[in-house]
């Protein structure tokens, strides 16, 4: 995978997420808290995330062959998109349940320290993950939002381990207001509602990492900076005189197919046309490396040509 793909983001997820898992666990059969057993099933479910995000990563590296002529890049996006699966059916609709449960048959929590104590080594460790994740995703937003990144990022890991941690975190912080009501007031529903908020706020994360994912599986075009580039590459003013139109399209987080008319003078022969072309793809290349997968087709430019929508 590549540095874009933040594996060490993903990596230190993993290390987190088990070793939080084993410690939710541990408190939730100590404790009955059920605010802790959704927590510690949220663990697990992250966790098996993270396994699925590198699993993808590794299975995209493979090299293209007869049956999939454009290679396996887009199995990163598959694998993404079965995260926020996971992350909605194990997750969040565990803790849903288990919210309405203990909302509905209430019990007082027992050693109270082990939840609390839990809750807080949790909350350290996932704002390392947090901050592991926040530094590698610096690296490559430049100066978009947060928002923006999350919308536009073409690796699919990076949002989602960034997603993953911030519902860890307020997930955590829920659990932890939970406990503390049930405490504060002996009454076990608050326990239960932290639970029921826990679930909620799963669900909506994986609701947006699936439309976000969905997109990515049905095929994005390259960035406008891209698109930009690719452009003024193509055209050299002599040779090539125009784009008469071109589409984009991400055959994985680092590949792009680029597919163009180009405009060819009137006079020029087929020797000359096959030079221009080949300069073309070069200078392409060099602007816009991920522009691996290039098809230009030479025409001659008529001003009904104008019609063709110039889109990416």
């Amino acid at each position: 995978m590549s540095a874009s793909g933040g594996t060490k983001a993903i990596v230190a997820a993993l290390c987190a997420n088990l070793a939080i898992a084993v410690s939710k666990f541990t408190a939730a059969a100590f404790s009955g808290s059920s605010s802790m057993l959704a927590e510690g099933v949220h663990s697990v479910a992250d966790s098996g995330n993270q396994a699925l995000l590198l699993l993808g990563g590794k299975r995209a590296q493979r090299a293209a062959n007869e049956e999939h002529p454009f290679g396996y890049g887009r199995e990163r996006y598959i694998y993404a998109f079965l995260v926020s699966i996971v992350l909605f059916t194990v997750g969040g609709v565990f803790a849903l349940y288990e919210g309405v449960e203990k909302i509905r048959h209430p019990h007082e929590l027992e050693h109270w320290y082990w939840p609390v104590g839990v809750l807080i080594f949790a909350i350290i460790a996932e704002a390392f993950s947090f901050r592991t994740a926040i530094r590698e995703s610096n690296e490559l937003r430049g100066g978009q939002s947060w928002l923006q990144f999350v919308r536009t990022a073409k690796a699919p890991e990076l949002p989602v381990v960034l997603l993953e941690d911030l519902g860890a975190l307020v997930g955590l912080v829920l659990a932890l207001g939970g406990v503390s009501l049930a405490l504060a007031t002996g009454d076990g529903v608050w326990d239960g509602v932290g639970t029921l908020c826990i679930g909620v706020l799963l669900v909506v994360i994986a609701l947006v990492l699936a439309a976000e994912t969905k997109s990515l599986l049905l095929g994005e075009a390259g960035s406008k900076e891209s698109v930009a580039r690719i452009r003024e590459a193509i055209v050299d003013g002599e040779a090539v005189t125009r784009i008469i139109h071109m589409r984009t399209l991400h055959l994985g987080p680092e590949e792009l197919l680029v597919a163009a008319k180009i405009a060819v003078r009137h006079g020029d022969d087929a020797a000359t046309i096959a030079q221009a072309i080949d300069d073309a793809e070069t200078r392409v290349r060099a602007a816009e490396p991920i522009a691996r997968v290039i098809y230009l087709e030479p025409d001659i430019y008529r001003e009904r040509a104008t019609t063709a929508t110039s889109t990416v």
